[in-house]
């Protein structure tokens, strides 16, 4: 399950993205997410996936690891990419079948929305492969420092995504035992008509309920065992840094925009 939910995954490294501040790399994936929109053509497209796999390889990931990653969401992108190319007209028709229609249009459309996708996954993926946990929390709070004059729980809000984030895998590890035990007692998943697969899910929830539940509530003693009381007081045992690489990656995604302004008129 490892190999298939890489999201909320943590790798240890020491390449240049592992070290940089985790603000820095917080703002870069909010940023890309916001410029992918902008690409308009493939050469603007091909612009960005060579900005992301460089990215990629920089992090000494494996890249067959971000492959296998994009196995949980590919039916989500492959019917966002169906919608596209079945129900937007324009251009050449070469399919039309009640409204239903395959037009050269709708086949383009698909195939950026497919690239989108993987775009995004692959760089919110990075940052999760190459960001510890604590350093995590430690960003989003830093940036959500100046919410604090308004009373707004940022320590706590940082906090809770942190462990939203990481508990994906865990879940998924803890549904792969499930599955596997309800495999051995002759429970079938993935074959037979589509109203017994869905009988079939029920007995997976319930146990995967209980030992949610029965992780959180090992976290929430274990907190309290170690005197957590919140934000308040709480001193940083590691300091985040600002380098001037942390500015470069920064400098970076600006060059790749006035890149992808002056690719978008091409």
């Amino acid at each position: 399950m490892m190999d298939k939910m890489i999201l909320g995954r943590f790798i240890p490294g020491e390449s240049w993205l592992h070290r940089l501040d985790p603000r820095a790399k917080i703002t870069a994936v909010m940023y890309f997410i916001v410029i992918v929109f902008l690409a308009n053509n493939w050469v603007t497209y091909a612009l960005l996936f060579v900005f992301v796999l460089s990215l990629l390889f920089a992090s000494r990931v494996p890249f067959m690891f971000f492959i296998k990653g994009l196995q949980p969401v590919f039916w989500l992108i492959i019917l966002t990419l169906l919608l596209q190319v079945f129900f937007t007209q324009g251009g050449t028709t070469y399919f039309e079948w009640g409204p239903i229609h395959v037009t050269s249009l709708g086949l383009m459309n698909g195939a950026m929305i497919f690239a989108r996708f993987v775009l995004i996954i692959f760089m919110t993926t990075l940052l999760t492969l190459t960001t510890s946990p604590i350093e995590l929390t430690d960003g989003i709070e830093s940036m959500l420092a100046l919410l604090r004059y308004v009373r707004f729980p940022v320590h706590e809000l940082a906090l809770m995504l942190s462990i939203a984030l990481r508990f994906i895998p865990t879940l998924m590890d803890e549904t792969e035992k499930i599955m596997k035990a309800q495999k051995a007692r002759g429970v079938e998943f993935s074959s037979g008509p589509i109203k017994e697969r869905m009988k079939a899910i029920v007995p997976l929830l319930v146990p995967l309920f209980i030992s949610a539940f029965k992780r959180a509530e090992d976290l929430a003693i274990a907190m309290e065992a170690r005197g957590y009381r919140g934000g308040k007081g709480r001193t940083k045992f590691r300091l985040l840094s600002w380098r001037f690489s942390d500015t470069f990656l920064l400098v970076m995604m600006l060059v790749v925009t006035a890149l992808l302004f002056w690719l978008r008129t091409k």
